[in-house]
C-alpha cells in the first residue's frame, strides 16, 4: 500500500515549483552552477526551480534547512564535501545527521586543488618538482609553511594529507579566505598552498604562481601538463572539492530516480557544462546507491583528517 501510495505521489510530482538550496553566497561556485542546473532542471520537470541561498557556519544552515524539510521532493540542497563529509568532524555540534537526514541524489561535479608555489621561492629553495618539495621539507622539517583559507578549509587538509602522507613537519598558517592566503603566497608571506585549480589558474597563467601538482587521482584536462601527487610520488593522495544534490532524508525512491535522471541528463547540457568549466570544475555524476558508497568513503577520509590536524570549530 505505501509501495503503490509512493508511486502514485511520484507519478504526480512535480506539481508546483522546487525549492533549490544553496548553502553559500550568491555568485560563488555553487551559486553559479545552480542556477545553470535549475534552468536545465525546469525544462526538463516542467515546474520552476527557484535557487535560495542560506549561506553561514560553513554550509550547515542551508543544509539544516532541507534536512528538516518534508521529503516530497520540493526541498533539494546542493550539499558539498564540507557540509556532508568535513564538517561533521570539524564542528563540535551540527544541527543534522548527514547520513540519516539526508537522501543522496548525485553527485554533480568534482574541483581539483592544486599544490602552487612561486617561481621565486621555488628558486631559492631549489625547488622544481612535487617530489623535491617532499624532498626539501624532509630535511628541513618545520622550516616550510602553507597557507590556507582557515582551520578545516579544503586548502588546510589537502596540506595536512601530505604531511600524514609523506610524513612531513610543516607551519600551517590559516588565513580568513583562501584569497588573502594567497596574497601572501604571492609576496612571500609563505612558502606553498593548495588551492582550488580554477582559482589559481590566472596567477599560474600570468607566472606568478607554478603548479607542481594537482590532487586528485587523475590528471585535470584544463592543465594536462600538471601531475598528480600519485603520479609525484606521494601514495594514496586523493583529495577534491565536490558537490552534489540532496533531498531530505526518507526522499521516495521514484522521486529520487527521477531526479537522478533529470540531474545527469543536464549535466550532458551545454549551459551547465560550460558554467562546470568556468569553475574548472569536471561533471561526475554518480547513482544515488554510489553516491551513498562515497559520501561514507570521503566521511572515513576526512574524520581522520580532521583528528591528525586538529582543526576544530566550537
Amino acid at each position: 500500500m505505501a509501495q503503490a501510495q509512493a508511486q502514485a505521489q511520484a507519478q504526480a510530482w512535480p506539481e508546483r515549483p522546487i525549492r533549490l538550496v544553496v548553502p553559500y553566497p550568491a555568485s560563488g561556485p555553487l551559486d553559479l552552477t545552480a542556477r545553470a542546473l535549475a534552468e536545465a532542471l525546469r525544462a526538463d520537470l516542467g515546474q520552476p526551480v527557484v535557487v535560495e541561498n542560506r549561506p553561514g557556519a560553513g554550509g550547515n544552515i542551508g543544509a539544516d534547512l532541507v534536512a528538516k524539510a518534508e521529503p516530497d521532493g520540493y526541498s533539494l540542497v546542493i550539499g558539498a564535501v564540507a557540509t556532508h563529509a568535513i564538517n561533521p568532524y570539524l564542528y563540535a555540534r551540527i544541527p543534522y545527521d548527514p547520513n540519516r537526514d539526508f537522501t543522496p541524489i548525485t553527485r554533480i561535479a568534482v574541483v581539483p586543488n592544486v599544490l602552487v608555489m612561486t617561481p621565486a621561492t621555488m628558486d631559492k629553495l631549489g625547488i622544481r618538482t612535487a617530489a623535491d618539495l617532499v624532498t626539501y621539507a624532509r630535511r628541513h622539517p618545520g622550516r616550510l609553511s602553507f597557507g590556507s583559507g582557515g582551520n578545516g578549509s579544503a586548502g588546510h587538509l589537502a596540506g595536512e594529507l601530505l604531511k600524514a602522507r609523506a610524513g612531513l613537519h610543516m607551519v600551517h598558517i590559516p588565513y580568513k579566505g583562501a584569497a588573502p592566503a594567497k596574497v601572501d603566497l604571492i609576496a612571500g608571506e609563505t612558502d606553498l598552498m593548495f588551492d582550488n585549480l580554477a582559482s589559481a589558474m590566472p596567477q599560474i597563467r600570468a607566472g606568478q604562481l607554478r603548479a607542481l601538482a594537482v590532487t586528485t587521482a587523475s590528471r585535470d584536462a584544463e592543465a594536462p601538463d600538471v601531475p598528480t601527487m600519485e603520479e609525484s610520488g606521494v601514495r594514496d593522495f586523493d583529495i577534491s572539492t565536490w558537490f552534489g544534490l540532496f533531498g531530505p532524508g526518507g526522499l521516495p525512491a521514484p522521486i529520487r530516480d527521477r531526479l537522478y535522471q533529470a540531474t545527469t541528463a543536464a549535466l550532458g547540457s551545454s549551459a551547465v557544462s560550460e558554467a562546470l568549466t568556468r569553475l574548472g570544475a569536471v561533471a561526475a555524476p554518480m547513482a544515488p546507491a554510489s553516491f551513498e558508497d562515497y559520501i561514507r568513503a570521503e566521511q572515513r577520509k576526512y574524520e581522520q583528517l580532521v583528528r591528525i590536524s586538529g582543526a576544530s570549530v566550537d
